[in-house]
């Protein structure tokens, strides 16, 4: 078992799964999200409470548009924009999807991408959370030295989690908003 806010277990399998163990001893896989998966994205979203839809997208959004559903499915192009999806497979229950991350390279600074990270609610706490952004960190462009996002100024979990992996500055970006920079990134270990 692994001490809070440590992913327990992660090995990079052949091609692009990884497997995973979270905090509680699920095991997991981490996958690119397919260029079909705008119902899978759009059910699981269905499953945030108000207030992670309010966190993920910083405003209310009731439910993703087929517009935004757009963007966030074939908008990835694995390079410029990553998506990766997390699935538990629980010990005598379903596998089920639970987990989804993004990074976005800014495409005036090179060199600087977004980050976001969505968790459902049932399973916040686990190391979902992290798990994706390690998995993200390790797929991104090598060119990529630093993070830029915003985050509700209320959100400890995403706040924590971005610190955990870099020199992370953060500024008032707007009310109950905060912006966050996290610079000095480990260098991405090279794709097997």
């Amino acid at each position: 078992m692994s001490t809070p806010g440590t992913v327990a277990h992660v090995r990079t399998a052949p091609g692009p799964l990884t497997e995973v163990t979270l905090r509680d001893g699920t095991a997991a896989l981490i996958w690119p999200l397919l260029d079909n998966d705008h119902d899978l994205l759009r059910a699981g979203y269905a499953e945030l409470s108000a207030a992670s839809r309010q966190r993920r997208f910083l405003a209310p959004v009731p439910e993703l548009s087929d517009a935004v559903l757009r963007l966030l499915v074939d908008g990835v192009d694995g390079v410029d924009h990553l998506a990766l999806l997390l699935t538990v497979l629980p010990e005598e229950e379903p596998a089920r999807p639970v987990g989804v991350g993004r990074l976005v390279r800014y495409p005036d600074e090179r060199s600087v991408a977004d980050v976001a990270v969505t968790v459902t609610d049932a399973w916040h706490g686990r190391g979902v959370g992290g798990a994706l952004m390690t998995a993200l960190l390790a797929r991104r462009p090598a060119d990529v030295t630093r993070l830029r996002t915003t985050v509700a100024a209320d959100n400890r979990a995403s706040l924590a989690m971005l610190s955990r992996h870099g020199t992370t500055r953060t500024y008032r970006d707007g009310p109950g908003v905060l912006g966050v920079e996290v610079g000095d990134l480990v260098a991405p270990a090279p794709r097997q």
